[in-house]
């Protein structure tokens, strides 16, 4: 039996995840232009923020902080504060157990909701904890009742 070896990607070393694909990278735009468009005013939304939270980095797809003021001549490389939530999207190379454990590492974290994004699926799963979780389809309208953000998930899968 012939053993296959997998061969990292600067790009997973660095951030310590799987290279996003083409409708990874869709819904990724989508779900923040959709959040943006509505709560622009009470959140800042970035994406692939690195987080260097307690003893633990992570990078996940989409972060929400409260509003912030950016100053672009003082950059932050590595975010210390936890986010209000986070957003990871279920690459087509990696486990769903990776990202629910994941999870669970960010609510530990001071994290307050976390998404669970499954684009095959057309699913989102919001957790308000470790333990409680609601699952979207495109069809619905996502509501996350920690942040009080709430959107038809109609344009994200497209």
């Amino acid at each position: 039996m012939e053993t296959v070896e997998e061969t990292l990607s600067e790009y997973e070393i660095e951030r310590k995840k799987p290279m996003p694909s083409l409708i990874h990278s869709i819904v990724q735009a989508n779900l923040i232009f959709e959040i943006k468009l509505r709560y622009r005013t009470i959140y800042t939304v970035p994406s692939e923020l690195n987080l260097a939270l307690s003893d633990w980095d992570s990078v996940p797809d989409v972060c929400i902080y409260p509003k912030m003021e950016i100053n672009v001549q003082q950059d932050v490389i590595a975010m210390t504060e936890p986010p209000l939530a986070v957003i990871e999207i279920l690459s087509p190379t990696q486990s769903l157990q990776t990202l629910v454990d994941k999870a669970h590492k960010y609510f530990s974290l001071g994290v307050q909701s976390c998404w669970l994004v499954l684009p095959s699926l057309k699913n989102i799963y919001v957790f308000s904890d470790q333990e409680n979780y609601e699952i979207y389809r495109e069809s619905e309208t996502l509501v996350d009742k920690k942040l009080n953000i709430s959107f038809p998930l109609a344009d994200v899968f497209k």
